[in-house]
């Protein structure tokens, strides 16, 4: 079972946080009103009330200056404990909302999931080691959408490790991602980049032989995005080694009606790059 296959199916059930309709109620009922409050008071949390600094080095992609307009405002709004409850309470009503009523396939998913979340090694992981120690939930439902945050943020902090590795910079990554795949309109704006940065990455990004005179990606790009790709998956493999093969496929086969199900909520294409299950 390939480690993108399975975060492809678990990815989609975190991410209702930040694109059902029930988790903005959450955060707005906690006194987060503002999609981009909820989004970095409900992310950020698991660290305590941090200022902008270690959130722009963690969330890597957004602009320092968009950062800053959330942190650390948010905690005079929501201190961390709120905005985690009401983090785990929205995300539990969207899935709510969506998922087949099968109470036996979210257990047994989130049996599997959380032996994986639980094997995950987070030494030099900050969010994947912030959300590996909060409280484990006791129902399926909190359960399964735990386990698949915290191998999320795992993953999502080996990604940025093969980023820094690449010596790409946040929004030459986005510059980057766009010129292979397009997407700058939703991109930049939800990243909070100016068109001067942005434009600043692109001559960045041509400098290095990356981009062509028309801004198209050249082979070597390719081969840099793809080479971070790969390695963010052998980055994250490490906790599956908790699952055998059976149970890998056995997870697969569990979570693939979910992550259709939440696939209404989920818009196509995404800021995480997921594809539509």
């Amino acid at each position: 079972m390939g480690i993108r296959h399975l975060w492809q199916l678990y990815e989609p059930l975190h991410a209702v946080t930040y694109f059902a309709p029930e988790a903005r109620t959450a955060f707005e009922g906690a006194g987060l009103r503002g999609f981009w409050r909820g989004y970095f008071a409900g992310r950020a949390a698991p660290l305590g009330a941090v200022t902008a600094a270690p959130v722009t080095a963690l969330f890597f992609s957004f602009a320092p200056a968009m950062v800053a307009r959330a942190l650390p405002d948010v905690w005079q709004r929501a201190s961390p404990e709120q905005a985690l409850a009401a983090r785990l309470e929205g995300a539990v009503a969207a899935l709510r909302a969506v998922l087949p009523d099968d109470p036996a396939r979210w257990s047994a998913a989130a049996d599997l999931l959380e032996a994986a979340a639980q094997a995950a090694v987070t030494a030099g992981r900050a969010l994947g080691a912030a959300n590996a120690a909060l409280p484990r939930p006791a129902e399926p439902l909190p359960r399964l959408w735990h386990a698949a945050t915290v191998l999320r943020e795992h993953r999502g902090d080996g990604h940025i490790a093969a980023l820094v590795d690449a010596e790409v910079t946040g929004c030459q990554a986005l510059v980057l991602r766009d010129a292979l795949y397009g997407g700058r309109d939703q991109l930049q704006p939800n990243r909070g980049w100016t068109d001067e940065e942005w434009d600043a990455a692109s001559r960045e990004l041509a400098e290095r032989g990356w981009l062509d005179e028309d801004g198209r990606p050249t082979p070597e790009a390719a081969d840099v995005h793809r080479a971070v790709e790969d390695r963010t998956d052998r980055l994250a493999a490490q906790p599956w080694s908790a699952l055998d093969t059976g149970d890998q496929a056995r997870l697969a086969e569990l979570l693939a009606p979910l992550a259709t199900a939440v696939g209404v909520v989920i818009p196509y294409p995404n800021p995480m790059g997921v594809p539509r299950a």
